[in-house]
């Protein structure tokens, strides 16, 4: 039986909370659970309806799909939510421009499905590694893994906000897929960039190794990144698959 925590913080700096997070540790349709993290981005309320919008049309379409494999579940739930910020982003003109980061996952025994778009990410960290499933659709990542910036100069990068991908900005939207098997003491964490902006990789693994529960890794994982300035909007969704 799993069991999750989730949370989100407006963070120290801003003045709406754009991300949205959805956890289900019931089956949502043929899916065995389902955990969502999405980061909206768009002036006025463009970007906390971006994610809201994305997120519960992925719901919906899961619950309704009759797709046979997990991956093609995601991808469909994940084009609908696209054409549906798309049609409304040209119907009004507080909402054009709006998009949105999403990263979904589903487990099943200890298999576990990631769909990712945008720079929000998933983990998988124990008591000696933490590592990176997801890869970041942004600028700074791309230059990163061409050599061209370091990753603490890319961590502080005045561009660092720029995505090369999300949900939204365009009419078709290419989303990644990983399938990762888990190991007993596997935790599983998804997350927007208003953590892993103001925390290392190797800091986060620390805050999780150290705290007692589920509940206190992430108070301290947000309270961490808000100590650090909390520039952005913070959520967190912890996993344990295999408890």
């Amino acid at each position: 039986m799993l069991k999750t925590f989730s949370i989100t913080d407006i963070g120290r700096k801003r003045k709406l909370n754009q991300d949205y997070v959805y956890t289900s540790e019931q089956p949502v349709g043929i899916l065995p659970n389902l955990f969502i993290v999405a980061d909206g981005m768009g002036g006025h309320n463009a970007g906390d309806y971006a994610s809201k919008a994305t997120v519960e049309t992925m719901v919906e379409k899961i619950r309704e799909s009759a797709a046979p494999e997990r991956v093609r579940v995601l991808d469909e739930a994940i084009q609908a939510a696209n054409v549906l910020i798309r049609a409304r982003a040209r119907e009004s003109a507080d909402l054009e421009g709006m998009g949105t980061t999403v990263v979904a996952a589903t487990c099943d025994k200890n298999s576990l499905c990631v769909a990712n778009v945008g720079d929000s990410r998933l983990y998988v960290a124990n008591g000696k590694e933490i590592r990176q499933i997801t890869r970041d659709h942004s600028w700074v990542a791309e230059m990163v893994r061409r050599g061209g910036l370091g990753r603490e100069e890319a961590r502080n990068h005045p561009d660092r906000n720029i995505i090369t991908r999300a949900v939204g900005a365009d009419d078709e939207v290419k989303v990644d897929f990983f399938t990762v098997q888990l190991k007993e003491g596997d935790l599983i964490l998804m997350c927007t960039d208003g953590l892993t902006n103001m925390l290392e990789d190797e800091e986060i693994r620390m805050i999780l190794d150290g705290a007692r529960d589920m509940v206190e890794k992430a108070e301290e994982l947000v309270a961490a990144a808000n100590d650090r300035g909390g520039r952005d909007n913070i959520s967190v969704v912890l996993i344990d698959p295999l408890a």
